[in-house]
């Protein structure tokens, strides 16, 4: 676990206790993020891809916001992110990419994500984005978990 003041720019965020799915075929990006965000006091559930995550979803994983990668086995973002807006029950859900090409910046709101991060992610942006997202709360399914 990386303790928080090892990002002095973070101190600020993370003010509530929040639920954050990442979901990223990545091992290294999803320890990064359960690292971060463990530091200052969120929980965090992880999928190794859209079709896990789905499942995690599906049998009551409540997180308050996503942080969703694109490029993946099995089912991509662009795939998950279709299944979310087909969803009533998740279409609400907010969501960020989490891409490092930024011609992805307009495929995010494209496909109705919240907000897009770039690789490498920026600590505050990472922090703010779950914060701004968390605050804002998913009517069917509450603000944090």
């Amino acid at each position: 676990m990386v303790p928080s003041w090892a990002f002095p720019e973070a101190k600020e965020g993370m003010q509530d206790r929040h639920t954050v799915l990442v979901v990223d075929d990545e091992p290294a990006i999803r320890q990064m993020f359960e690292d971060i965000l463990t530091g200052e006091g969120s929980d965090v559930v992880s999928a190794t891809d859209g079709r896990a995550a789905l499942d995690l979803l599906n049998e009551g994983a409540q997180p308050c916001v996503i942080l969703l990668d694109l490029m993946m086995p099995r089912m991509n973002g662009w795939q998950f992110a279709a299944h979310l807006q087909a969803d009533a029950a998740l279409r609400d859900l907010p969501y960020a990419i989490v891409a490092a090409n930024p011609r992805f910046r307009d495929e995010a709101e494209r496909l109705g994500a919240s907000r897009w991060l770039g690789k490498p992610v920026d600590i505050g942006d990472l922090l703010e984005t779950v914060d701004d997202l968390c605050a804002a709360g998913h009517p069917s399914r509450g603000s944090a978990a």
